[in-house]
């Protein structure tokens, strides 16, 4: 255990009002770990507390001069990391970094190399938006029966992988796309995704949520897209 690493990966986008937050509970998991942020051209204020967490040891920064999207955030990420496996964080706070321990376990225990953190597996959450809910049911749906896997949330942020497992993954996505380009491409190299259950507490558009409704249709197509290319 002592020698073992976990990366953490943080795309940050406006972030400025629950950024230090989520590092700091981030942090406070008892893991030996590195914490990667990448500022996808934020103009809110991100990038001055990011200069301040940037001054802590386990804490690396790296910016795009401009908005790209979630996608292109977590592939400049993936280019500098060194744990052994590897997490994916938004910043912020609808997911609890204390469900690490929870994730890792199958990991640990050579169950699997993919771990998902489901929000639909009985886990304590705060209500989800109702047609948020109906679109990550059917996108589910979708990716189980493109993928002949049995999933319960294909669309959550906290997917852990082992290291050498997402870094045979060629990854393209930009945007919110990132999450079934991921999913497929894992199903369509004989990977089996192992599910837990996590927290989880959802928040609205007016704290400021990001994805919206046409994002369900381009998961549509990319799920469609990556069942016949790569």
């Amino acid at each position: 255990m002592s020698e073992f690493k976990l990366s953490v990966i943080i795309p940050v986008y406006n972030e400025v009002r629950t950024l230090e937050e989520i590092v700091q509970r981030v942090r406070a998991v008892n893991i030996n770990k590195e914490i990667i942020i990448v500022d996808d051209g934020s103009t809110d204020g991100s990038r001055q507390v990011e200069e301040k967490l940037a001054q802590l040891p386990e804490v690396q920064v790296y910016y795009h001069e401009r908005n790209m999207g979630k996608g292109a955030a977590v592939r400049t990420a993936l280019q500098h990391v060194t744990g052994d496996a590897v997490i994916i964080q938004d910043a912020d706070l609808e997911y609890d970094p204390r469900d690490y321990h929870i994730m890792l376990q199958p990991f640990f225990e050579g169950k699997a190399k993919v771990v998902y953190g489901s929000r639909f597996l009985g886990g304590p959450r705060r209500a989800m938006m109702f047609w948020h809910m109906v679109a990550n049911k059917f996108l589910t749906f979708v990716t189980n029966i493109l993928y002949d896997t049995i999933l319960s949330d294909m669309e959550t942020c906290y997917k852990l992988f082992a290291t050498d497992v997402i870094r045979t993954i060629p990854l393209h996505a930009r945007g919110f796309e990132l999450e079934p380009e991921i999913t497929a491409k894992v199903l369509k190299r004989g990977y089996r995704i192992y599910e837990v259950p996590i927290s989880y507490a959802g928040r609205e558009y007016h704290e400021g949520k990001k994805i919206k409704g046409r994002d369900a249709f381009i998961a549509i197509w990319t799920l469609l897209k990556y069942r016949f290319v790569d």
